[in-house]
């Protein structure tokens, strides 16, 4: 069996790429409902509802902890390494989007004395809000539980 068949025959593998691919495919709906706006780009974005980061870390904790245990050492890795990217995207990567508003708002209101070297527009969606991360999570564990 090759490479790539293997990863393919994964249940922890295809259940990750699921509940990633499940939560930004939502983050696309949300964008239509609310802004009536169809963008595809969100595919491939961070922040929002909910998080894809949260919902595939979480997805193979509980998919590995199914597989070999609760009480088996790869699963408190998976476990931590959960928390340290749900921990990340809810105060580093979202304190660096309320860093890129500020920063935007300044740039737009420095009128004359704007350098051309900052004309490019910080992106501000990084991070995520608590519930963000919570719906990430919870539909990450359904998934690895589930699939």
């Amino acid at each position: 069996m090759n490479y790539v068949n293997q990863f393919l025959s994964n249940r922890t593998s295809m259940a990750c790429l699921t509940a990633w691919f499940l939560a930004q495919f939502i983050k696309i709906i949300i964008e239509l409902i609310i802004y009536k706006k169809l963008d595809f780009r969100r595919i491939m974005g961070s922040g929002g509802m909910p998080s894809s980061h949260s919902s595939l870390v979480c997805c193979m904790a509980a998919s590995v902890g199914k597989y070999v245990g609760l009480d088996q050492p790869l699963f408190a890795v998976a476990a931590v390494m959960a928390f340290i990217v749900m921990y990340d995207a809810l105060n580093v990567r979202r304190a660096a989007g309320e860093q890129a508003k500020v920063l935007n708002y300044m740039m737009l209101n420095w009128k004359d004395l704007k350098p051309e070297m900052f004309s490019n527009e910080l992106k501000e969606l990084l991070g995520h809000t608590p519930i963000q991360v919570f719906v990430g999570a919870l539909m990450g564990i359904t998934i690895g539980i589930l699939f």
